[in-house]
């Protein structure tokens, strides 16, 4: 999530745990804990344009090391802020454990992917419940733990954990009546989907992205789900065939060690574009396109040591913007059902 969100969430636990004494201290020590995981972006490396995907959401973020994180976050902000709001070094760190505790949590909530297991697995967990970014789940969060401090009472608190739970309830009811829709899709198709997932789209629950892989091709669609559920027929593409799309690539190239990494990062949605890069389809801004907002590119002329290029694309121009938020009010009319079998 963004990292407002991680600090709110990160203030809500430990403030609903808080004596009246102690809440300021707990909200804000939770607060910041809850976002500290999130550091890890600072990982990065001027030569390896793909290091920062494998460490972002990893050992920061494993359940493993809540207790670790807890107690550096929660000692360093003892002797920063813990002292000056009347905290013992023992509270400091157990109201930094208790925000660091919701952070990996919340991100698995979402569709990136979490390493919640990291050094014992590093598959990563993306649950499909809440965007990203998501005011609906922020704000009834934030002016709640607001509340909490100015009444000087916990039971705001709780009561915005009794939201948050509710909230991501809601989202994964949603996600499983989207792949119900998707699963529909796919069978009136006469496929047979290897795996479907639903995703929510930005800052919502009732627009989601469907993704389904059958033998040799990705198909990508959208659909509505609020009383009843609107379709809208996307865009489809041939998954990755190395060989096929890249013959020229060496085995043992840095270049095509990095096609590996970029497959466990985007769980094996990886296609060719019309540019000849890897994407990862499974994000769009309009959600029943293929037009990614990442992805690598490769060069026949690299050397046998030289890395891809990472890139980012986001569209957000005047027709993509149309076209989501026709979507996402009902107002774009579904598309014509067609025979879309590769």
């Amino acid at each position: 999530m963004d990292p407002v969100t991680q600090g709110v969430l990160g203030a809500t636990l430990p403030q609903s745990t808080a004596k009246t004494r102690t809440l300021l201290g707990a909200t804000v020590i939770g607060g910041l804990a809850g976002m500290a995981p999130d550091l890890d972006v600072l990982i990065r490396s001027s030569t390896d344009p793909l290091l920062f995907l494998e460490f972002h959401r990893q050992f920061t973020h494993s359940l493993l090391f809540i207790p670790i994180g807890g107690a550096v976050c929660g000692l360093l902000l003892h002797w920063l802020l813990g002292r000056r709001l009347q905290l013992s070094r023992l509270q400091s760190v157990a109201f930094a454990t208790l925000g660091y505790a919701t952070h990996a949590l919340l991100d698995a909530c979402t569709t990136y992917g979490t390493q919640l297991l990291w050094p014992l697995s590093d598959q990563r967990f993306a649950w499909n419940t809440v965007s990203i970014i998501d005011p609906l789940f922020t704000l009834p969060l934030l002016l709640l733990i607001i509340a909490g401090v100015i009444a000087r009472k916990p039971r705001y608190a709780r009561i915005g954990m009794v939201w948050a739970l509710c909230y991501l309830s809601l989202g994964a009811l949603q996600r499983e009546r989207a792949e119900a829709q998707g699963q529909l899709l796919a069978e009136s198709r006469g496929h047979m989907p290897i795996r479907l997932e639903a995703k929510p789209t930005f800052a919502n629950l009732w627009l989601w992205k469907l993704v389904y892989e059958t033998d040799t091709h990705f198909f990508v669609d959208a659909v509505r789900v609020t009383t009843q559920a609107t379709l809208y027929e996307g865009d489809r593409v041939p998954k990755l065939d190395i060989k096929r799309d890249f013959p020229w690539l060496l085995e043992d190239s840095q270049q095509a060690r990095d096609i590996a990494r970029f497959y466990w990062f985007s769980n094996g949605y990886v296609a060719v574009d019309d540019a000849q890069r890897l994407v990862d389809v499974r994000y769009s801004m309009v959600p029943n396109e293929i037009k990614p907002l990442w992805g690598i590119a490769l060069n026949p002329a690299a050397g046998p040591t030289a890395h891809v290029r990472y890139f980012v694309e986001r569209e957000t121009g005047p027709r993509a913007r149309a076209t989501f938020w026709a979507m996402l009010t009902g107002k774009h009319p579904p598309a014509t059902q067609q025979n879309t079998q590769p």
